[in-house]
């Protein structure tokens, strides 16, 4: 793949990268934010969205809500996560309370729930609290192996 596609996690844009550039120090070409920050972004719906049809990077999904105590405990790991992971995983955070149709479609039914997309596709969902250690397990058992 000569080309990389990814959404910009804050203003929704769709940017290429070449395959022989670094995606760790890319920045948006409209916005100018970094498109890897080593740490996971809260996204809205539209734009989870557009990273699920347009982001060639696998992306993974933590769906919570802040009155979750799991959640809020696992918080740290899915950061710590997102800093190994990141820049060949993209680490996105949804919260089921503000986007709840985004939530529907994702067919979430307990919280905190992750689920793994790599060109589109579920690849793997998992729910309740996870260490740093176990989520990067989960996630590189399930990439291609092109992608890990």
């Amino acid at each position: 793949m000569s080309e990389r596609m990814i959404v910009c996690s804050q203003c929704g844009s769709v940017n290429r990268l070449p395959a022989e550039r670094s995606a760790s120090s890319a920045k948006c070409g409209k916005c100018g934010g970094m498109l890897f920050k080593a740490r996971p972004q809260d996204v809205d719906g539209a734009i989870l969205r557009r990273h699920m049809e347009r982001t060639t990077f696998p992306v993974l999904v933590d769906v919570w809500t802040p009155w979750c105590g799991p959640c809020q405990i696992m918080t740290p790991a899915y950061e710590a996560a997102a800093r190994e992971l990141e820049p060949d995983v993209v680490l996105l955070k949804l919260n089921s309370d503000v986007e709840q149709s985004a939530s529907t479609e994702l067919g979430i039914r307990s919280i905190p729930t992750m689920v793994l997309f790599c060109g589109g596709r579920e690849l793997g969902r998992v729910s309740g609290a996870m260490s740093a250690g176990r989520i990067i397990r989960w996630v590189r058992e399930r990439l291609p192996t092109a992608a890990a």
